[in-house]
Order: structure tokens, then C-alpha cells, then sequence
């Protein structure tokens, strides 16, 4: 019998699909370039969108990778047997190429043949999409998957909530999906019809892959129209799959925790089998501390701040402090947990190992600050809580008080009324905060309004600028100056660099001059394909290079910019029209942020 582990299953899978044609790409960053919807990147998909949108991909047109993932809209769930904030998602992409028929069977193959996952089909479930006013029901793939040996009865439909993708924004390419589950409860899943999966009691089916299939394009007036190049999107989670290959009751209990589960146990004297809330906190901490550690990690460097990614990550290393010391984690060990992460994960992630001083040293100020205030802050919280009728509610200026004088965030406050029945007033607490700072940045799945990806004109010269506005700082301010972030909406660029301090008047109206002097040259903006190599050798900026694999797209603006880049540009700079620095902040420890528009000529 074959002994799974995470290094196996992710060769496995990449040599499974390198067999089909497929060029085997890196995982890109967590922090997303230029991607407006989310702050972390939280499928395989999200930094391919330009090119499932019809961008050519300098690796082909067949695809695979293993892309770290973060996301925390079900924080609150963590804990439970399957829930993670970070994972790895097995992704496999097909750019106009292949189809239903080519990827259901190869799904069926992966999942089923003795050479590779060996899951008997009589255990696995799938759905795909029921069909609307919209759009037709999915038979082609039901009929498929009958084909390949899947159960008529083990085959079910779901709405567009449940069997849909996209689009990305409120038009463009979207399609039908079809999920894969492998069924824990055979007894309640031969009692449903072919339209009652939703009514299947909790823990029946255990989703563990996906395959999207964009076939339409929504249009201004809401209309669904087939379109020509037809995508495949697949996403099948690492730590699921393992749990079930290894006939494991939780993903906490594979190779990926294992060691990590040991050195809380020495720490602690506790048990992660002693059941009920213990390990619950075990896996809470376990979790946290693997995706902190990885942000920390990230070749973009999130640090804990009260804004956006660091807002986030602030809020998890916090999380992994109070559930920790619910299970006697002595203060200061954080780092040492994460010493484990960075271990198991280092051959597959390098960058964890480079920038193990960064973040041994992040958490252990971020424990230490929070440390300091955490007794006090929940000696506080149980004196506002205490005359408090059952189902009361913390009022907002409480809860304002105890993020601002004791560093709780609101949604740990709001995790501390729910677990003794109050609710927090969430309202009042965001007024207060608004009251106290100019931007309110509660919440922790914050978006922003708009971006690149709907590469509009005024968003594409925006993007371009920014090439301009990089090269411009190296020149400026030193040739360290690397580019840690960017936001573009079609109003205005935003760009984060390290930089130890504000910009001067005469060093802003300097840069300013530089961009403007290329604007007017109207210099031409050249694209190139070329290996990742022979980029390095020309001097190419290679800001997201391990987002492409071995053939990257680079851009050159004359003598003046060199960059290695994915995202869509203007023909020449004298499209531009007049850059002007509108703002400049600071962002966290060494990190500036500049806002700068285009103004008419």
C-alpha cells in the first residue's frame, strides 16, 4: 500500500499533469500583484487571471503548480477537522486548449488509477451546475463523468452558488463548474436525489477538487454569450486530499503538522489527543503559526501592521497568542513553533529559510507587544462584561477600547463575546475608530474598489507609470529601492518601496521630473519574451519573476526601465499625460507608500 506524504502528493500531481503536456510553473507570491480583489492571493487562479483572459502565457497554453494560498473569510472555523487559513492548492490550467472532455476524464484518472491516488470511484461524489434562466444545465459533464465510472447516483446539481465561477468582475469570462467529493457517510448519501446534496447532513461529503470551466462571457447587459477561447481552472486542496489518502480524521493529523504538533506538546506538557477545547487550541495555534510564518516569509515581506495584509497578519499571530496560552504555551515561543514550519517547508519554499531572521523577529515583537496587554485586556473585557444580560451586546466604544489601549482586534473581542453569547456592536466600534484616525481599517477582509485587472485605458497608463515611477526612485533615492506592493485603480497608481523615510520636496520634484522627462520623449514600450535567465543577464527588475516559471514577458521603456512583468501596457510613454505625486505614507517599519495620478496635458 502506498504511504502518502505532502512531498509525494505534490510530485505526484505535477508529474501526473508534465506527463499531459504541461509546463510546471512557481508559485507566485501570497500578496498579489496588481490583483484589486483580495489582499492575499486565495486560489491558483488569481495570478493567472490576465491570461485566462486571453494574455499569452510565456510557459504555453497547458499549465500546473502547487500555489500557496491564504484565506480567512472562515477564520472562526478554524479549529474544526478541515478548516485552514493558509493551504497549497494542486492547480492544473488549460489557456484555450483542452475542455470538459479531455479534463473530467483526466480527474477521473488522477483520482482513481492505482498508479496515482488509487480512490476507489464507488467514493467519490460529484456536482455540477443545475442550470438557471441564464444558462443551460451541465449534462455534458454529468454524462461524462457517468462515463468514466462515477455512479448516476453519486452525481448531483447545484445552483450558480454552489457550481459557478466568475467572473472576476461584474463582466467577462465565467462558466460552469464541476466539484469532487469523496463521500464520509455512504448510508446518507445513497438517500439523496440528484438535487438534494445541500440537504446531506454536515461531515456526509468531503470536498477536495474542483474543475471550472469558463465557457461564457457576461456582457454589460448582463447576458451570458459562449466565447471563443474556453478555459479550464482546477484547484485541488493538498491538505484535504492528504487527510483522506492517509485515513486521517483532520488535516491536522498529516506529515504537514507533525512536527510542529510535537514541539507544542514539549513546550506545553499538553496533548494534541486530549480532545474538546485542548486540541482545538492546538490547531488554532498550528494553523496561525504556519500562515504567519509564511507571510512573514513571502518574498513581498508583510509585517504586522493596522492596515491591509499586516492588519490581517496582526490579527492572526494575536489569535495564536490568546488560543496559546489557553493551552500554557509559554510567552516568547512563537518563534520557535515557527522554527518547525519553516523546517518542513523549506525544501518546497526557500524563501522561508532566507528570511528566517525576519520572521523569528517579527514574531517575537508581535508576541511580546500583544503579551503585554493581554491580561490586562482580558481582565478588562470581563468587567465590561460582567453585568452584561445573557445575549447583551459590548458596546462600540468598548470595544474601540480595548484594540486601542490593549491591542485587541475588534473580530477577537467580537470571538470572545460570541464564546460566552454576547455580540459586539461592530457599528459603534468602526464610528469610534473613524472618529479616532482618518481611515478606518476595520475588518479583516477588506478590499479595494478597483484595480489593473479591469485593464481599462486609464488603468493601463497608470500601470505603465508605474515602471517609470520605480525606475525613477532607484535613481533618486538609492538602487536598493525595490517595489513591495501596488494597488491601480484607474484614478490613481499606488506604490509601496523600502525606504527608511519620506521622500523631500526637492527628491519628490526630482522623480517628478524623470517620469515626465520619459512621458515627453514619448519613448516606445517594447515587450520581449525571453528565459528567466537571460532576463537576469540583461539587467531586468525581476519584481514577480517566480510568478512565471522559466519564460517570462519583460518590458523595456528605453534606456530608462527594465522590467520583468505580466500585466497590460501603453504603446508609448507619451500616452501618459502628466505624473504627479498626489501623497506619500508611511506603510509599516522601512515600507513607503506614494499615491501619484496622471493629469491631462
Amino acid at each position: 500500500m502506498k504511504r502518502f506524504t505532502s512531498e509525494t502528493l505534490r510530485e505526484m500531481f505535477l508529474e501526473f499533469f508534465r506527463e499531459k503536456g504541461h509546463a510546471v510553473i512557481p508559485s507566485a507570491s501570497l500578496i498579489p500583484e496588481n490583483d484589486p480583489t483580495v489582499l492575499f492571493t486565495t486560489a491558483g487562479m488569481h495570478p493567472l487571471v490576465p491570461y485566462l483572459l486571453g494574455e499569452k502565457h510565456p510557459a504555453g497554453n497547458r499549465l500546473c503548480d502547487v500555489q500557496k494560498c491564504v484565506r480567512t473569510g472562515d477564520i472562526d472555523e478554524v479549529g474544526d477537522s478541515s478548516h485552514c487559513t493558509f493551504f497549497e492548492m494542486l492547480g492544473n490550467w488549460s489557456l484555450g486548449d483542452y475542455f470538459k472532455k479531455e479534463m473530467i476524464p483526466w480527474s477521473f484518472e488522477f483520482l482513481t488509477s492505482e498508479k496515482y491516488l488509487g480512490i476507489p470511484a464507488d467514493d467519490i461524489a460529484v456536482t455540477c451546475f443545475a442550470g438557471d434562466g441564464d444558462c443551460p444545465r451541465d449534462e455534458e459533464s454529468a454524462a461524462i463523468w457517468e462515463k468514466c465510472g462515477i455512479k448516476k447516483n453519486h452525481i448531483f446539481y447545484l445552483p450558480k452558488s454552489g457550481n459557478w465561477w466568475g467572473p472576476a468582475g461584474t463582466t467577462g469570462p465565467c462558466g460552469p463548474d464541476t466539484e469532487m467529493h469523496i463521500i464520509r457517510n455512504r448510508a446518507e448519501a445513497d438517500k439523496l436525489g440528484p438535487f438534494d446534496f445541500e440537504k446531506a447532513p454536515a461531515g456526509t461529503f468531503l470536498e477536495i477538487w474542483n474543475d471550472v470551466f469558463m465557457q461564457y462571457n457576461k456582457n454589460a447587459e448582463g447576458k451570458f454569450e459562449p466565447i471563443k477561447q474556453k478555459n479550464v481552472d482546477t484547484g485541488m486542496g493538498l491538505e484535504r486530499t492528504l487527510c483522506i489518502l492517509c485515513g486521517k480524521d483532520s488535516v491536522y493529523e498529516t506529515d504537514v503538522f507533525e512536527k510542529t504538533i510535537e514541539k507544542i506538546e514539549s513546550l506545553t506538557g499538553k496533548k494534541y489527543s486530549e480532545g474538546g477545547e485542548v486540541t482545538r487550541a492546538f490547531r488554532v495555534v498550528l494553523d496561525h503559526i504556519r500562515t504567519a510564518t509564511f507571510m512573514l516569509g513571502d518574498p513581498k515581506g508583510v509585517v504586522p501592521s493596522n492596515t491591509d495584509q499586516g492588519y490581517i497578519l496582526r490579527r492572526i499571530i494575536r489569535r495564536a497568542v490568546r488560543f496559546g496560552r489557553n493551552i500554557g504555551l509559554p510567552q516568547g515561543s512563537l518563534k520557535e513553533v515557527a522554527l518547525t514550519v519553516i523546517e518542513k517547508y523549506s525544501p518546497v519554499y526557500p524563501e522561508l529559510a532566507q528570511n528566517r531572521a525576519r520572521i523569528e523577529e517579527e514574531l517575537e515583537k508581535e508576541e511580546l507587544k500583544f503579551s503585554k496587554t493581554l491580561q490586562q485586556g482580558l481582565r478588562e473585557f470581563e468587567k465590561a462584561t460582567a453585568n452584561l444580560p445573557a445575549g447583551g451586546e459590548i458596546d462600540g466604544l468598548t470595544a474601540f477600547h480595548l484594540y486601542d489601549t490593549y491591542g485587541f482586534p475588534v473580530e477577537i473581542t467580537g470571538e470572545m463575546a460570541r464564546e460566552r453569547g454576547f455580540t459586539v456592536d461592530v457599528k459603534g466600534y468602526s464610528a469610534a475608530y473613524a472618529e479616532h484616525q482618518e481611515k478606518s481599517r476595520a475588518g479583516s477582509e477588506q478590499k479595494f474598489a478597483c484595480g489593473l485587472a479591469d485593464h481599462k485605458e486609464e488603468t493601463t497608463r497608470l500601470h505603465t507609470a508605474t515602471h517609470l515611477l520605480h525606475a525613477a526612485l532607484k535613481i533618486v533615492c538609492s538602487p536598493d529601492v525595490e517595489q513591495k506592493g501596488s494597488n491601480i485603480t484607474e484614478e490613481r497608481l499606488r506604490f509601496d518601496f523600502n525606504f527608511p523615510r519620506k521622500l523631500t520636496p526637492e527628491e519628490v520634484a526630482e522623480v517628478e521630473r524623470l517620469v515626465n522627462e520619459q512621458i515627453a520623449l514619448n519613448v516606445p514600450v517594447v515587450m520581449k519574451e525571453m528565459s528567466l535567465e537571460e532576463a537576469k543577464a540583461q539587467g531586468f527588475t525581476g519584481l514577480f519573476e517566480n510568478k512565471y516559471g522559466e519564460r517570462v514577458k519583460t518590458y523595456t521603456i528605453g534606456e530608462f526601465s527594465k522590467e520583468i512583468c505580466g500585466g497590460p501596457h501603453a504603446k508609448s510613454t507619451g500616452e501618459l499625460g502628466v505624473f504627479k505625486i498626489a501623497k506619500q505614507e508611511n506603510v509599516s517599519a522601512g515600507i513607503k507608500r506614494i499615491k501619484a495620478v496622471l493629469e491631462p496635458r
